[in-house]
C-alpha cells in the first residue's frame, strides 16, 4: 500500500497540516497562559492599593473605624476583590458582605449586579496580607480574587473558535492533502504507463501532461523521444527492407547464372564471369558501407588528433578531386583563412570532406560550381561545402544524417550518418542548409 507514489504524498501533506494544527494549539496554549500571568500581576497590583489605602485609612483615623473603611471594602470590591479585614487581635472589622449591606438600596443593585458578572476563584479561597504601620502590624487583609464573566467568556469562545478552526481547517487540509497528491500524482502516473507501452513496443504512445513546470517539460522530452524512437524504427524497417532488397538483387543473379552453367546452359566463359563478378562487387559495396559506419560509430576510441594545417591540407584534396569535377564540366573553389589550424585525424577528416565532396559533385550538373572554404566562426572552425546542385527537399533534410536514411537518388544511406559520426567523434557538429533546385550547404564546425 505504501509503495504508491500518491499515498506517500498524501501523508506527507497530512503531517505537514497535523504539525501546522499542533503548532496552533501549542501557540494557544502559550497565549492564554501568558494572559493568566499578565491578569495576575495586574490584580496582585490591585491588592496593593487596597493594602496602601487601608494603612492610609488607618493611620488618618488613628485605628480600623469600621464605618471608615467600608468604603475601601467596596472601592477593593469593584477592583475585583472579595474581603475580609481583621484587627492586630483577630478581630473582624468587616468584610465585603457587611460593607455591601450599608449601602443604599440604588448603589447596593449596581454594586450586586456587577458582583454576579463575577466568579469566585479557587471556591472562594482566601489569600492573607499582613497590613503595617510604622512598622509595626496594625491588622491583616485577606483577600479572594474573583474572575470577571468576560473573561471566562473570552476563553470559552476562544476555545470554540480554536475547535472550530481545528475542524475546518484540519478538514480543509485533510481534503487538499488528497486532492493535491491525486493531481501530483497524475502526471507521473501518465509518464509511467507511457514508459510501460514504449518498453512493450508501442511506438506510438504519448502523454499529454499540460503546464510548462518540470513535469511538463518532462512529458514534452517524453514525447520527443518517443517520436525519435517511432522515426528510428519506421527507418529501421525502411532500411531492412531495402537491404533485403539489395541483396537479394545480386544474390538472385549470382545464384541464376551459376545454376545456368551447373546444368549447361550458360558457358562459364570470360563474359559471364565479369557478371558474377560485377555482382560480388555489389554485395561487397554494401557489406563495406555497413562496416564503414561501425568503424564511424567506434572512432571516438581510435582517433589519432594531431595538429593539421587546414589550408595545405584542403589544397591537396582540392587538388585531388579536380580532374574528376573537371571531367563532369563543374568548377571546384576553394577559400581558406590563413593560419587555421585543427586538432584532428588526418584521415578521418579527409574521409569527412571527401564525402561532402562526392555529394556535392553528384548533386551539381554540368556548368555548375562547388565551393569549400575554412575560417574562424566564434570559438569554432568552421569548414563548409556549397554547391548550386539540385538541393535537397524539406520534407528529408531532417533525416538526412539518420541511418539507413535513403533519399529520391537511393544508395544505402549511410554516407552522411557516416559523415556525423565522425564529427561527433571529434567533439564537433554539422549543419545543413538546402533549398530544392537550388543547392546546398554542409558546414562542419570543429573546436578551436
Amino acid at each position: 500500500m505504501f509503495k504508491s507514489l500518491w499515498i506517500k504524498f498524501f501523508l506527507l501533506l497530512t503531517a505537514v497540516s497535523l504539525i501546522a494544527l499542533s503548532s496552533a494549539l501549542l501557540l494557544r496554549e502559550l497565549m492564554i497562559s501568558d494572559f493568566r500571568k499578565y491578569l495576575e500581576g495586574e490584580m496582585e497590583d490591585r491588592v496593593y492599593w487596597v493594602t496602601a489605602q487601608l494603612e492610609s485609612t488607618y493611620e488618618k483615623y488613628s485605628g480600623w473605624e469600621r464605618d471608615k473603611v467600608i468604603e475601601d471594602t467596596v472601592w477593593a470590591l469593584m477592583l475585583g476583590f472579595n474581603m475580609r479585614l481583621y484587627d492586630k487581635d483577630g478581630n473582624l472589622v468587616t468584610d465585603t458582605g457587611q460593607a455591601v449591606n450599608t449601602l443604599s438600596p440604588l448603589v447596593k443593585k449596581r454594586v450586586a449586579a456587577l458582583s454576579e458578572l463575577r466568579d469566585q476563584e479557587g471556591g472562594g479561597r482566601f489569600v492573607p496580607y499582613a497590613l503595617f504601620l510604622g512598622g509595626n502590624e496594625i491588622g491583616q487583609l485577606e483577600v479572594s480574587i474573583l474572575r470577571p464573566g468576560k473573561e471566562a467568556l473570552f476563553i470559552h469562545r476562544s476555545n470554540m473558535m480554536l475547535l472550530f478552526s481545528l475542524l475546518l481547517l484540519g478538514g480543509s487540509a485533510m481534503f487538499l492533502s488528497l486532492v493535491f497528491s491525486k493531481k501530483l500524482t497524475k502526471p507521473v502516473k501518465g509518464l509511467t504507463e507511457g514508459v510501460t507501452a514504449i518498453s512493450e513496443g508501442n511506438l506510438k504512445k504519448r502523454v499529454t501532461i499540460p503546464g510548462e513546470d518540470e513535469i511538463g517539460r518532462l512529458s514534452h522530452a517524453f514525447n520527443s523521444m518517443a517520436q525519435t524512437l517511432e522515426t528510428q524504427e519506421s527507418l529501421r524497417k525502411k532500411i531492412t527492407s531495402n537491404i533485403a532488397h539489395e541483396l537479394r538483387t545480386p544474390m538472385s543473379i549470382i545464384r541464376g547464372e551459376l545454376e545456368g552453367m551447373m546444368d549447361g546452359f550458360i558457358p562459364a566463359d570470360r563474359e559471364h564471369l565479369d557478371s558474377l563478378y560485377s555482382e560480388i562487387k555489389r554485395l561487397m559495396t554494401i557489406l563495406e558501407g555497413i562496416e564503414e559506419l561501425a568503424r564511424a560509430e567506434a572512432s571516438s576510441l581510435t582517433l589519432r588528433k594531431r595538429p593539421v594545417e587546414l589550408k595545405t591540407f584542403l589544397g591537396n584534396i582540392v587538388g585531388r578531386f579536380q580532374q574528376t569535377f573537371h571531367d563532369k564540366g563543374v568548377v571546384l573553389e576553394m577559400q581558406c583563412e590563413d593560419g587555421l589550424s585543427a586538432n584532428a585525424d588526418p584521415d578521418r577528416l579527409s574521409q569527412i570532406i571527401m564525402n561532402l565532396l562526392g555529394n556535392a559533385l553528384k548533386a551539381t550538373s554540368k556548368g555548375g560550381r562547388v565551393l569549400i572554404k575554412a575560417e574562424r566562426r566564434d570559438a569554432e572552425l568552421a569548414i563548409e561545402v556549397l554547391d548550386i546542385g539540385c538541393g535537397i527537399e524539406q520534407k528529408d533534410l531532417p533525416f538526412i544524417f539518420e541511418r539507413f536514411y535513403k533519399g529520391r537518388d537511393g544508395g544505402l544511406g549511410l554516407g552522411l550518418t557516416i559523415v556525423r559520426e565522425l564529427v561527433e567523434a571529434h567533439g564537433g557538429r554539422i549543419e545543413a542548409r538546402s533549398e530544392h533546385g537550388k543547392g546546398s550547404s554542409f558546414t562542419v564546425f570543429l573546436p578551436r
